[in-house]
């Protein structure tokens, strides 16, 4: 930018986009000088390098506002965790796998942990059934990232969401088949 440019000529465009053309970075600085702007170099790979004469300042703040706004409307996924237990209540289950269902509706991926404590342990296919039901009732919203896998005494299973299908409109329909006799060969005797 400005005096820092260090090279012998640059190709020149000013702030209405229009071509100067190829000058010394001394005379297109006094040139930017004189319309109270900029000399900023925007491609020096070219050969010659581009410069541009601009506001930089202002150039800065739409580079700030532009990336504001692309964080304001992207989706944080966040991986959200329930936690159920071996001997879990069919009131307490359902109400779990309805919060699940949420979180995906949501967007979310969800951690679905059977946590074990003392002796529950010895039997982890009481877990394992748990998170099979959770896998085959959410089957249609819901797709496993991962399989349920024992990590000490947790077993747990995540879920994220089912990607649209189609991902356009809908195939047309086939045509019905002609009508005439039935496949397999002669048609019947009498």
């Amino acid at each position: 930018m400005n005096e820092r440019i260090r090279v012998r000529e640059v190709r020149v465009i000013d702030d209405a986009g229009q071509q100067l053309g190829i000058m010394a970075p001394q005379q297109a600085l006094t040139v930017a000088r004189q319309k109270g702007l900029d000399l900023v170099e925007v491609a020096p790979t070219a050969v010659p390098p581009v410069c541009r004469i601009m506001d930089f300042g202002k150039y800065q703040y739409q580079e700030q506002k532009r990336a504001r706004e692309a964080r304001k409307h992207q989706k944080v996924i966040e991986v959200k965790e329930i936690k159920f237990r071996p001997k879990v209540d069919e009131h307490d289950y359902q109400f779990k796998r309805k919060h699940i269902e949420r979180f995906i509706a949501d967007g979310d991926k969800v951690k679905a942990t059977v946590f074990f404590r003392g002796r529950e342990i010895a039997h982890p296919e009481i877990g394992r059934r748990i998170l099979e039901r959770l896998i085959g009732e959410l089957g249609e919203q819901a797709m496993l990232e991962q399989p349920p896998r024992l990590e000490g005494n947790q077993m747990h299973v995540i879920f994220t969401r089912r990607p649209a299908a189609g991902g356009g409109r809908p195939a047309p329909p086939r045509p019905a088949p002609p009508p005439g006799p039935p496949a397999g060969g002669s048609a019947p005797a009498e």
